[in-house]
């Protein structure tokens, strides 16, 4: 079955997805709390709703399967069967079947389902009976009409209204269903009578006739939905006069459209009735009685049928003042409060509205130009008035023709000074007026439309209930799921995106992070795992999490899988932190075997949230603890048109990094550089930070003017998840908004480039990746221009001064100090080794040897054990002067040994620059 008309399908298809998900969701909800009855209603409210739309779209296979999933909730309802997790199987199984079914109407693509199957299974049959032949009671009269115990809800007439005067007021209760209804009704009651119209000039046009019939049936379908029974009537009697014209029953004459015009003011005034509340003083049962061509002299008598096929003994006295007169026509609402747009147009929208940003910015370069200009002229006044004196000076010895030539010549000279300070001056306020006035428009314009493509992220989250439930009982696991932070809006495109990488991150959750019960007891866990999906907004940036308590991952099996996959080098993971190693998980070599049981945790096919997620501007991160649990953190912009970046100049071109990445941004002096095992290096929060100039990540030629030599070199200190790195450039320039192009072919081959955009000056700016940057750090890429400046970068040996005595220990370092060293201190011979195993970037080692925990000796001799410390100077500074004492320090591996009571700093400083 396939859904021809357009406008239909596309409103099958947003109301059934909503409607099924709510089902879902109420289900899920059901199925924990089994006594709400509240719970229990909503679900009799959506089914009912979703049955309705499928028959009156003549999606009769999905009616059937709503029907029959209505009746078992009723049962529940009535307290003739008991909710189990039998029976939501069987229900769960009829919601998916509807889902393909509901697609097939939509798509055209056929759903593969047998509705006498699922029938069978929603009604508890077993497999014999499911085996049955099909066409047995597919064929049946029973399920032609919707199977027994459909009663009225398989009515082809709606009820005869009451023969009374009095109006009923009828005002739907819940704000959705209100909302969808004043949307629909409107739209079908306007299409209405744009049919009338043209019918009424075309009347042997079928196609109008059968767009008609369509829209009334609709708006009939969505009236008894919801309850709107004098709306249905109508509208029903309208639908059965324009079938009569169908078949040539009726002639559509003037007057027959006269009383269709009646009935759809008629119906106008109570669809408004039952959306607002306020009374619409219609009486359906006069209406339908001029519907059906009753004049007023005849209303003793009956010459038509009702509306439900049953003729009436008696109309009543019409009341004038509730009769709707054809002489005086309503005049419809000319406020129109809603409207359809597709999203593309929103998007081209969006894309324009970016563009206004770029004009915005380029109309401030204008004003400052203008700012220039009035300095200009007051530059140029100045120097009149001083050549105006000069002048004056030299007037003694002129003639007085040349006098009045000159005098001429001030004077029009003045004038035009004047006239064009008062012009730019004038030019340069209503710039600045212009200005403010674009700016505003420009940002209220930009954020309207965003806000128009923002939606929830329930959106999406509501999906997962459903698919955690399935797979957690599929696998044997008690899963407690939990939602947060659904109500975040966020741009549609990054739903669209995400919904993927969430999906695969939850399943992995399910599948290979959380345990089984009985897995969970034994380590001491409670029996049910616990499942977060949680979403955040931190500025300009939503944070979606993934959190369980489930295994964690096992950084040594990871270490051990990647190696095996040759996913990095041994060397390489030797110099990974544990969340490096955690990462590896993302590696598209580490993903794409088959061989994930031998990680106790995540890693088929990660590497696609990663580049999806990566595609969408975000980051995604990894914190986990073996044994306790894992949390997948997805960090994304919440506009994907727009960004803030920061604007540098390379080599006299500009470049944007993304705001997002940038930590902080310093000045750098040359000396401050200083080598650690070959890397250019500086101190930042007191740590180490690997730094690179930007021009040689970027391959870019090296200037002629070595501009390293200058006192002080901006640096970014950019920060990726946990990483950081230090990169240099020639200037900061400013911060903007900038509009993000799509990444050109020509640009998706050059590295760490993601894409380009255009200043407020109009010159092409590239926007640097900052991911690809530390990539290319990592890699020992960007120290060419600071290998050139070897004589600046200023490598101050680090010495360890481990001595428990305050006063030495501080007269020591002071020394050092004082002769260019840097001094990192310990207390004690365990400290020191503590020290040394964690930082090891030392060039030397000067340690007393009597000190508690560890004394020097031993400290010395553990060190020894470590072959990496096998060419580390040591220095032995002690009151123990004996050779025995001096035998022992170089038995245990100490360079030097020097005596506190002959103790010269010449001699210390000596021996160290020896040593190093």
């Amino acid at each position: 079955m396939f859904i021809e008309d357009d406008e239909l399908r596309e409103l099958y298809k947003v109301a059934s997805i909503d409607h099924l998900e709510k089902i879902e969701q109420g289900l899920l909800s059901l199925e924990k709390q089994p006594d709400d009855n509240s719970i229990l209603d909503s679900l009799l409210r959506e089914t009912h709703s979703l049955k309705g739309d499928s028959r009156m779209l003549g999606v009769e296979e999905a009616e059937m399967l709503v029907h029959q999933m209505e009746e078992l909730l009723n049962e529940i309802k009535n307290n003739q069967t008991l909710i189990s997790g039998d029976l939501c199987d069987r229900l769960y199984l009829g919601v998916d079947a509807v889902k393909k079914i509901a697609r097939e109407a939509v798509t055209g693509e056929p759903s593969g389902i047998s509705t006498f199957h699922i029938m069978a299974q929603l009604m508890g049959a077993e497999e014999e009976v499911e085996d049955r032949e099909t066409g047995e009671l597919e064929n049946s009269e029973d399920w032609e009409t919707g199977g027994p115990g459909d009663g009225e809800n398989f009515a082809t007439v709606s009820d005869f209204p009451s023969e009374s005067n009095e109006t009923s007021t009828v005002y739907i209760e819940d704000d959705e269903l209100r909302e969808l209804y004043k949307v629909a009704s409107v739209d079908h009651l306007e299409k209405i009578e744009q049919g009338l119209l043209d019918l009424e000039k075309q009347p042997n046009d079928s196609s109008i006739l059968d767009s008609l019939l369509r829209e009334t049936h609709s708006l009939k379908g969505d009236s008894r939905m919801l309850g709107v029974a004098d709306a249905e009537t109508l509208v029903h009697q309208i639908e059965e006069i324009l079938n009569e014209v169908k078949k040539g029953e009726t002639i559509f004459s003037s007057d027959l459209c006269d009383r269709l015009y009646l009935g759809v003011d008629a119906v106008n005034k109570i669809a408004r009735e039952a959306v607002t509340g306020e009374p619409s003083g219609v009486s359906a049962f006069h209406v339908i009685a001029q519907l059906m061509g009753a004049e007023e002299e005849d209303t003793e008598e009956v010459t038509d049928v009702g509306a439900n096929g049953i003729r009436p003994n008696v109309i009543p006295e019409p009341i004038p003042e509730t009769k709707i007169q054809p002489a005086t026509p309503s005049v419809p609402s000319a406020e129109i409060e809603t409207v359809r747009v597709d999203f593309p147009k929103l998007d081209s929208l969006m894309t324009q509205a970016g563009e206004l940003l770029v004009t915005k910015l380029s109309l401030e370069r204008r004003n400052d130009d203008l700012a220039q200009l009035l300095e200009f002229w007051e530059n140029w006044s100045r120097d009149f008035a001083l050549n105006k004196q000069l002048l004056k000076q030299l007037e003694p010895k002129l003639t007085e023709e040349e006098r009045q030539n000159l005098a001429k010549c001030d004077r029009q000279e003045r004038k035009y000074l004047e006239q064009f300070g008062g012009l730019v001056s004038t030019l340069k306020n209503l710039v600045l007026e212009d200005n403010a006035r674009l700016d505003t428009v420009a940002n209220k314009l930009e954020t309207g439309i965003r806000n128009l493509r923002l939606l929830p992220l329930s959106t999406i989250f509501n999906l997962f209930p459903r698919m955690v439930r399935d797979l957690g009982k599929q696998l044997g696991k008690e899963i407690e799921f939990t939602i947060e932070g659904g109500e975040i809006s966020v741009d549609k495109r990054i739903l669209e995106e995400i919904k993927a990488p969430l999906t695969h991150i939850i399943r992995n959750a399910i599948d290979h992070g959380i345990e089984t019960p009985q897995e969970r007891v034994a380590n001491n866990k409670p029996q049910k795992a616990k499942l977060l999906l949680k979403g955040s907004q931190n500025n300009n940036r939503i944070i979606i999490e993934v959190i369980d308590d489930g295994r964690g991952l096992d950084v040594e099996r990871i270490g051990i899988t990647a190696l095996k996959r040759q996913v990095c080098t041994e060397s390489e993971l030797l110099k990974m932190t544990p969340q490096q190693v955690q990462s590896l998980i993302f590696a598209p070599g580490f993903s794409t075997r088959n061989e994930v049981s031998e990680i106790s945790g995540r890693g088929v096919g990660l590497d696609v949230v990663r580049e999806n997620v990566e595609r969408l501007k975000g980051t995604v991160e990894i914190q986990s603890t073996w044994g306790v649990g894992c949390k997948f953190q997805l960090s994304l912009n919440t506009s994907l048109s727009t960004t803030y970046v920061l604007i540098v100049e390379i080599n006299q071109h500009f470049y944007a990094i993304p705001i997002d990445f940038v930590e902080k941004m310093i000045l750098v002096s040359p000396e401050q550089i200083f080598q650690v095992k070959g890397t250019p290096t500086i101190l930042w929060e007191e740590k180490p930070l690997s730094v690179a100039w930007l021009r040689d990540l970027l391959s870019l030629e090296k200037p002629r003017e070595n501009t390293l030599s200058q006192q002080k070199i901006p640096c970014i200190i950019l920060s990726i998840g946990s990483e950081k790195i230090g990169v240099f450039t020639d200037k900061l320039i400013e911060q903007q908004n900038v509009i993000l192009k799509p990444q050109s072919k020509l640009l998706r081959k050059i590295p760490n480039i993601s894409g380009a955009t255009i200043l407020s000056s109009g010159e092409v700016c590239m926007v640097i990746e900052p991911r690809e940057i530390l990539q290319a750090t990592s890699a020992g890429k960007g120290i060419d221009s600071l290998a050139t400046i070897s004589s600046k970068i200023t490598t101050k040996p680090k010495v360890l001064l481990v001595e428990d005595s305050i006063p030495i220990r501080t007269q020591v370092r002071r020394i050092l100090i004082s002769a260019g060293y840097d001094v990192t201190v310990a207390v004690d011979g365990l400290e020191g080794f503590n020290t040394l195993q964690a930082q090891k970037n030392f060039d030397a080692v000067v340690s007393d040897v009597e000190m508690p925990n560890l004394s020097g000796l031993e400290m010395t001799a553990r060190i020894r054990q470590y072959s990496e410390h096998d060419e580390l100077p040591i220095i032995l500074v002690t009151t123990l002067a004996t050779e025995a004492d001096k035998r022992r320090g170089a038995e245990a591996g100490a360079n030097a040994y020097l005596t506190k009571g002959d103790f010269d700093q010449t001699l210390l400083l000596n021996t160290l620059r020896r040593l190093i």
